[in-house]
């Protein structure tokens, strides 16, 4: 009996160290992880008001750290059964064709690709923000849970010439490895926080063609101006690089617009800050979904995404970070209904169109069909 549980022992200690091995080399060798940056960039984002110790940091008094229970309680809620988290049917799509966007040069149109990607076509330029198009968020196919549509209102390979793309943060459902490899090629510069431009480089996109800002900074691009703002997040990719990379929500202003998108964010005073110094917005995207009382500094409720709409001064709204992939235990649809709801009753005028269909931002139609409640 002794001999078979030495033996038994034995066989799970070498199950246990190949699971490591394992573990390790993928995170050493996948160039999902992305890039680091150079001790001489450190140096620079020292001077960064929002760098301390080493790491990026929030404004706010913002709790990162989970305790052994309350991890223990997000892993068991995952094991139970939450009815309704993913829709019942795959998604409806709108499909969008490129000589559509090709042919456009006057109108400013948005589409929603699900969650957090867009493409903004403004003053003749074609804007991609957090261009995410893989069917997964996460590293690898097996850790993540697929996107709720079997397809996307248009594929990378069909797009035209992107002028710009803007990033929020490098998590895997707003920065994707894949959609950049693809994408690079065809892109003429790419303005995100900083210390993101390290992933960038390590994939292949050329140095001259990244541009790192820090919050509150700005650049002009052909008569457009991107200025990147304030959010409440964190960043990181693997085990070790937390808080290495900033986060941000950008301000996008042509000649006749003034449109604002959230990335990912708590609720905090930023937004009425960003409000009072770039407001009022035409058109705001603001995070809506992933929500949870346990991660509530990081991620909002639908209640305060409404009031985020109200502080930013914006105009209309359109909720975002929902309706692609189960990153929390909600319902999918409870986000929606619940910024609607919320939404009416400050007298925020709110647009929610299905993924792929183009809004037009000077008369964008208030969609009452709710296209969501037959999934």
């Amino acid at each position: 009996m002794k001999r078979f549980l030495k033996m038994a022992l034995s066989i799970i200690a070498s199950i246990i160290i190949l699971i490591v091995l394992v573990v390790v080399l993928f995170i050493k060798l996948s160039p999902e992880f992305g890039g680091k940056a150079s001790s001489a960039q450190k140096v620079e984002y020292a001077k960064s008001e929002n760098f301390s110790d080493g790491k990026f940091i929030n404004k706010e008094n913002v709790n990162l750290d989970m305790s052994f229970s309350q991890f223990a309680k997000i892993i068991r809620e995952y094991m139970k059964p939450h009815p309704n988290t993913v829709p019942g049917n795959a998604i409806p799509v709108s499909k969008l064709d490129s000589l559509s966007i090709v042919q456009n040069q006057t109108e400013t149109k948005m589409v929603w690709f699900g969650h957090s990607t867009f493409l903004l076509e403004i003053g003749k330029q074609n804007i991609l923000i957090d261009p995410m198009f893989g069917n997964v968020p996460a590293p690898h196919p097996a850790l993540g849970a697929k996107r709720f549509s079997n397809e996307l209102p248009i594929e990378i390979e069909s797009l035209p010439q992107i002028d710009v793309v803007i990033l929020s943060h490098d998590h895997y459902d707003h920065l994707d490895y894949g959609s950049i490899i693809k994408l690079k090629d065809k892109v003429g510069m790419f303005y995100v926080p900083l210390g993101l431009g390290a992933h960038l480089i390590e994939w292949g996109v050329p140095i001259e063609r990244v541009k790192e800002l820090d919050w509150w900074e700005e650049i002009v691009h052909d008569r457009l101006v991107f200025k990147c703002a304030p959010a409440q997040h964190f960043s990181g990719r693997g085990m070790t690089d937390r808080m290495n990379t900033l986060w941000a929500s950008w301000v996008i202003q042509s000649e006749k617009e003034n449109i604002f998108f959230s990335g990912d964010s708590g609720y905090g005073n930023h937004f009425k800050a960003i409000g009072e110094k770039y407001g009022p917005f035409d058109f705001a995207m603001i995070e809506c979904g992933q929500y949870n009382d346990l991660w509530s500094d990081i991620h909002m409720f639908p209640e305060e995404t409404a009031q985020a709409a109200v502080d930013l001064e914006a105009k209309r709204m359109m909720p975002i970070h929902w309706g692609a992939f189960k990153l929390a235990l909600h319902e999918w649809t409870d986000p929606v209904e619940r910024v609607i709801k919320k939404a009416k009753e400050l007298k925020v005028e709110i647009v929610v169109p299905q993924i792929g269909s183009e809004v037009n931002m000077k008369n964008p139609i208030i969609d009452e069909i709710q296209w969501w409640k037959d999934n």
